[in-house]
């Protein structure tokens, strides 16, 4: 079977005139991004104190951790999508509020990245939890024994080390975020995936417009990628886990 390929379909204006179909791809791109970079940050922040609560010593808010890790990783993410856009606003007054009178694509943007990030958060939680539980107990005892409260212990004793080790996995997770973002299509979010469907049923060159989509996506995969191995070296510490995984490169 012998494929009729045009690459130059993409130099072609779209229906209407104006914009390229290039100019298509390129602003889902740009939505690709922001989305997963804002739903980054949330996972970031939220997924660090949970995972950081989980290993207190206080029995209620260590559940309190373990139901949020539970509750969001247990929900099909493309559910929990659909929850955020369609349900959530119910139930939530500002939400609604900005639902019912934003421009739909910033709805949309705001439930993909609460959606996305809130997911991300529970399993950047969990990597936080086992990076500080690796490391030694007597790492806590010794900043204890300086005089330290429990929070200054975690502030400038467990953290900064555990941070270090995880970062591979936290590598994992951007990447997956960023594949993850797909899934915002299914909300009308015009994201990189929906603008190449797009294009395909505009010019039924489904082909070209994926293989577009799909080193778009492996392109911006593998810069994250390369810059989490960039940031591990230069925060690897002698003798730990992220320094021997550089060195292994």
């Amino acid at each position: 079977m012998k494929f009729d390929l045009d690459w130059g379909v993409f130099f072609n204006e779209i229906p209407g005139g104006g914009e390229r179909y290039a100019d298509l791809l390129a602003s889902g791109v740009a939505w690709t991004l922001v989305v997963s970079a804002c739903s980054w940050i949330i996972a970031l922040i939220l997924g660090s104190i949970i995972g950081t609560i989980r290993t207190t010593r206080r029995p209620w808010i260590v559940r309190a951790g373990d139901a949020w890790v539970e509750l969001f990783r247990n929900i099909p993410l493309l559910v929990q999508m659909f929850l955020w856009y369609f349900v959530a606003p119910e139930f939530i007054a500002p939400l609604k509020r900005w639902v019912i009178e934003a421009d739909p694509i910033y709805a949309q943007f705001l439930s993909a990245v609460l959606c996305l990030g809130l997911f991300t958060s529970a399993r950047v939680a969990e990597q936080v939890r086992a990076g500080i539980q690796s490391l030694p107990q007597g790492q806590r005892q010794a900043g204890m024994a300086l005089g330290l409260t429990e929070p200054q212990v975690y502030r400038f004793v467990l953290l900064p080390m555990a941070f270090r080790i995880v970062i591979p996995p936290l590598t994992s997770e951007t990447m997956n975020l960023i594949k993850n973002s797909s899934i915002a299509l299914t909300i009308g979010l015009t994201e990189l995936t929906f603008r190449a469907r797009e294009m395909g049923e505009y010019t039924f060159r489904f082909f070209e417009a994926f293989s577009a989509a799909t080193l778009i996506y492996i392109a911006i995969a593998l810069t994250a990628n390369r810059a989490m191995a960039l940031i591990e070296r230069r925060t690897a510490v002698p003798g730990t886990m992220a320094s021997g995984g550089t060195r292994s490169r």
